[in-house]
């Protein structure tokens, strides 16, 4: 789930280059790290059933690098390599929408918002009041009070993460999620603890790390396949590859759209990137990248640190109504 870390060794690409194909395709050319990305371009390299996928980094418990988890949906893993499968429409191409939740009306995000981008004038759907939540939950987990009361945000279904980040540099601290549309309320609630307490990269979280921590939450929206494997905008779009390895079994793996920008990569690094953390191992050529189905997607993310969820917790304490005592840190005070 979460990007690439500044102060991270960078990952080495080792693929044949690219012929005739440089790279962008039309789409926009990388960016680099801006010092605030945290987790290690992370993916979802699917391996056998059970296995518990990063969104951002690599296989939980086996893989390098440091991201968020993805766990695979119920019903959806695959044959041969028990990745998630994603069965293409008839035809593929821009506008093939897959799953795109109905637009919520829902309070719009703070000014601390790291939002990606949206697509068209669909009101923001995250909200600062949703990291809270989250907040909320390990709080409440942490120090034995009773779970938070169902929050006033919209529950409606969709693929999420949250991710969890650390100390002045901000570093991955857990990160889990799903592309199973789940209802925000429970969804929320069961990825927050997930992704503190049993992303297998971490220790689960303790007391004393509350206030050190940043919260994110990301809600995927619009995916899309596409024919073109670079048909996508790097630092708008998430993608999601699916391929036959060198030994013939089908695996899958993604970005979120924040990580390829905040690494440096173009797409041809991005892809490479993607196959090599799904665990392609042989050499990778442009006929090979073009046998890969591409998915792209957007996100809508919010970050919230836990000074600034002392501070909302603070204001909104009575009007909300929370269902068990305030954090007892001096903060208030």
């Amino acid at each position: 789930m979460a990007a690439g870390c500044c102060g991270v060794k960078k990952q080495k690409l080792s693929s044949s280059p690219p012929s005739g194909s440089g790279g962008g395709g039309g789409a926009s050319s990388s960016s680099h790290c801006s010092g605030e990305s945290q987790c290690r371009a992370g993916e979802l390299g699917l391996g056998g059933a059970g296995t518990r996928l990063n969104g951002l980094g690599g296989l939980t418990g086996g893989g390098s690098g440091s991201g968020c988890t993805l766990s695979p949906p119920q019903g959806c893993g695959g044959g041969g390599g028990g990745g998630i499968s994603l069965s293409p429409p008839p035809s593929c191409g821009v506008g093939t929408l897959l799953s795109t939740p109905a637009a919520a009306t829902s309070s719009s995000p703070s000014s601390s918002s790291a939002a990606s981008s949206s697509p068209g004038s669909r009101k923001m759907v995250v909200s600062a009041e949703m990291c809270c939540f989250c907040f909320d939950v390990l709080y409440c987990h942490l120090y034995g009070y009773q779970q938070p009361r169902t929050p006033r945000f919209t529950n409606e279904p969709y693929p999420l993460f949250v991710t969890w980040k650390i100390g002045r540099d901000k570093r991955l601290r857990g990160c889990i999620g799903t592309f199973s549309a789940m209802n925000l309320h429970s969804g929320l609630r069961e990825y927050t603890l997930t992704s503190a307490l049993k992303d297998s990269r971490f220790p689960p979280m303790t007391r004393d790390e509350l206030p050190r921590l940043f919260c994110s939450v990301s809600l995927l929206t619009n995916f899309e396949d596409v024919c073109d494997y670079l048909d996508w905008e790097v630092g708008v779009h998430g993608i999601r590859i699916e391929f036959i390895n060198e030994k013939g079994s089908k695996r899958t793996a993604t970005y979120l759209p924040e990580v390829a920008k905040e690494q440096g990569w173009d797409h041809i690094q991005t892809i490479d990137s993607l196959l090599r953390k799904g665990g392609y191992k042989a050499p990778i050529t442009n006929e090979f990248r073009k046998t890969i189905k591409l998915t792209r997607y957007r996100s809508e993310k919010m970050t919230l640190s836990y000074a600034e969820y002392l501070a909302h917790r603070q204001h909104h304490h009575f009007q909300n109504g929370i269902g068990h005592p305030l954090p007892p840190y001096n903060h208030y005070s």
